[in-house]
């Protein structure tokens, strides 16, 4: 449909009863957004047809059974226009979607956020909002269903995943990364519906971009359907032939925002119409004439109907799951539900008496190798990967095979330089399920990966990262290549936990609380240098869930230093602490590889490890900010607290030169602490 004005009793006469359904979405959405006085009206309105065919006719779903694992999943990428999910959820009877919710819609404590939350009911896949990172988390929802279709068998694993994305989400450079990724991979089982309306905020789509989409889509090796997104027997069609295609499939549905108002296809119309004359006469124009909020009882019959429509496909389902051998059944229930394997609490454990005997001197990236090595094997949810660093990450392991279009047994993934993608993707294998998702890079680009990793923090989703080359001590690449700032800007980001272990032990203690966690991402921040093995003395505990504890302390008299390192700088400050003994300053060293377990602990731990009283060193190859907590918070003294660290950004040199050159070193600690005495 290319005219300006189209024909709304046309549309509605050659459809009369889709029509009704397309239009109780749109009159929801238009009652939410008008009670909130707060939102976006126009994706919704425009979409309305295309979701309304989508839900009948192809989502493979039962409203009653919103978990069932083989469902669909359906992606809003748009997530602005989210009263279009809403209104779907409520429409099609999903218990928790009220009409009371829909009401609330934008308030305080309701589910119907103004973004799409995940977690905060049962429908919502994916939080969306930052416009590309739903189309690149169905990457990795797609690349999953791929691998557990291998794994279980097309009769327990078969569904597709479905996305709604608008100009902005294609604009977002993240969506360059996914849809390429995608296309090389192969992923039939990704369907993306483009809403092609032309328009953004500040105006029409061609003031900032020129992009033939549909090519560009066809050059990352993707099919390409283009249709009326407001013609339901042609989007019925374009669905169906999405579903028969050997490769990713976008349909350009040509549409027009705030449909039928007269904001229609304007820059107006993608934001609130709240104008009691405009929704009333929009109304009319679609020939609604209900009260706000009223959806006639047999029109929600019918689209409640539509939600029960996958109640047979998914007791069918259930049947040939109850048939599933007891062991592979009771491996994908485990997987679902995110629980570690049996043995892994063992196996950690076995590694790590092994390593206080051969006390190996190695970088934590290889530490971090060593513990995949004995992990992946017994753990074959986990899916590994690297962005175009998987030499220098140590991501891959022996037996995990490649993940590739001819491979869809293989458990590892070459990302390719796609830190965002990848991270995005990492989302999206978690948020799926039966799977434990890892990704590698060097720990400055973090930076390209950082809006998706907040969103696993947002989400609560238990994605690992692995980053690697961690501070100065990477050496010669230089000051672009050395984070100095990543750390505490990690550790700022809510619900992450940052692991930055200085052993292979912790290493190891660092993995199995990744992989046990249930609501948390990890950064695991690892050193390219050799360090030695601190940890000497088998301990069955997990040391490190603690977030710090004592590594070595006073030998004799009274205690009047404490020395605070992580990563690589404990090994300086154990060094330092030699010094100071043998002058006989009585002195501990505390690692604190994990700052947010620490700040977990009870006052009463805490204070153990951090009494008040003895001068405090921090040391550690990063920026200050943070450390002043633990300096001057926690009993510490203003005048009893020092950092030896980084102020500015590294230099490219040899690492032994660098950490010479900015003064980390044990002599700076020891300086440090006497002059503090």
């Amino acid at each position: 449909m290319t005219d300006q004005h189209p024909d709304l009793d046309a549309l509605r006469a050659a459809n009369p009863d889709h029509w009704r359904r397309a239009t109780a979405i749109r009159a929801l959405t238009l009652d939410a957004v008008a009670a909130a006085n707060s939102g976006h009206s126009g994706m919704p309105m425009g979409m309305a047809d295309v979701a309304t065919v989508l839900f009948e006719k192809h989502l493979k779903f039962d409203a009653s059974r919103p978990e069932w694992p083989d469902r669909d999943r359906f992606v809003l990428s748009v997530g602005h226009g989210s009263m279009l999910l809403y209104s779907l959820l409520h429409l099609t009877g999903y218990p928790e979607m009220t009409l009371d919710q829909i009401r609330n819609f934008r308030q305080l404590g309701s589910i119907t956020a103004g973004h799409p939350e995940y977690g905060y009911a049962p429908g919502i896949e994916v939080t969306t909002g930052p416009l590309g990172q739903g189309i690149a988390n169905s990457v990795g929802m797609a690349i999953a269903e791929e691998i557990l279709r291998e794994r279980y068998g097309r009769k327990i694993v078969d569904h597709y995943t479905w996305v709604m994305a608008g100009d902005g989400c294609l604009m977002e450079g993240v969506s360059q990364e996914a849809i390429t990724l995608a296309g090389h991979l192969e992923l039939s089982h990704l369907i993306v519906m483009w809403d092609d309306n032309g328009i953004t905020i500040d105006g029409k789509v061609s003031l900032s971009d020129s992009t033939d989409q549909k090519q560009r889509f066809k050059a990352a090796n993707w099919d390409v359907i283009e249709v009326d997104g407001h013609d339901p027997v042609a989007i019925d069609a374009a669905l169906t032939d999405a579903k028969k295609g050997k490769k990713p499939t976008m349909v350009a549905c040509k549409t027009h925002i705030a449909l039928g108002s007269s904001a229609q296809d304007t820059s107006k119309g993608h934001g609130a119409l709240t104008d009691e004359k405009v929704i009333a006469d929009t109304k009319r124009a679609y020939g609604w004439d209900q009260a706000p909020f009223e959806i006639p009882a047999d029109l929600k019959a019918e689209w409640e109907a539509i939600g029960a429509r996958g109640s047979e496909a998914r007791a069918e389902w259930e049947v040939r799951f109850a048939d599933l051998g007891q062991g592979k059944r009771g491996e994908f229930e485990r997987t679902l539900r995110g629980d570690p394997a049996r043995k892994l609490s063992a196996t950690i454990k076995a590694m790590k008496r092994q390593l206080a005997e051969s006390q190996p001197k190695v970088a934590t990236r290889k530490s971090s190798e060593m513990v995949l090595e004995v992990v992946n094997p017994i753990m074959q949810e986990t899916v590994g990967g690297s962005a175009d660093l998987t030499g220098s990450n140590n991501t891959l392991t022996e037996g995990m095979g490649i993940f590739s279009a001819e491979n869809r047994a293989g458990r590892y993934i070459y990302y390719g330089i796609r830190e965002h993608g990848m991270a995005a993707a990492l989302n999206g294998l978690a948020l799926h399920g039966g799977i434990r998702p890892y990704g590698g890079t060097f720990f400055c680009f973090t930076d390209y990966a950082r809006p998706a990793m907040r969103l696993s923090a947002l989400m609560g989703v238990p994605v690992t990262y692995v980053m690697t080359h961690d501070s100065i001590g990477l050496g010669e690449d230089g000051p672009t290549h050395q984070p100095v700032e990543h750390l505490a800007i990690c550790r700022a980001t809510p619900n992450t936990n940052v692991f930055r272990p200085c052993d292979t032990v912790e290493t190891a203690e660092a993995w199995e609380l990744a992989l046990t966690s249930a609501r948390t991402p990890s950064v695991l921040a690892l050193t390219r240098q050799g360090v030695p093995t601190l940890r000497t003395t088998f301990s069955n505990k997990n040391l490190v869930a603690q977030g710090a504890y004592t590594l070595a302390d006073t030998t004799e008299g009274k205690r009047l230093v404490i020395l605070m390192a992580t990563g690589s700088e404990v090994e300086i400050a154990m060094k330092a602490r030699d010094i100071l003994q043998a002058d006989g300053i009585g002195t501990r060293v505390v690692s604190m590889p994990c700052w947010e377990l620490f700040e977990a602990q009870d006052e009463q731990y805490r204070k153990k490890i951090l009494p008040p009283g003895p001068v405090r060193v921090a040391v550690e190859a990063g920026a200050r900010m943070g450390w002043d907590r633990w300096l001057f918070g926690e009993r510490g003294k203003r005048d009893k607290g020092a950092f030896v660290g980084m102020e500015g950004f590294g230099a490219s040199a040899p690492s032994d030169e660098l950490f010479e050159h900015f003064g980390i070193t044990a002599e700076a600690v020891v300086k440090a602490a006497r002059a503090m005495l």
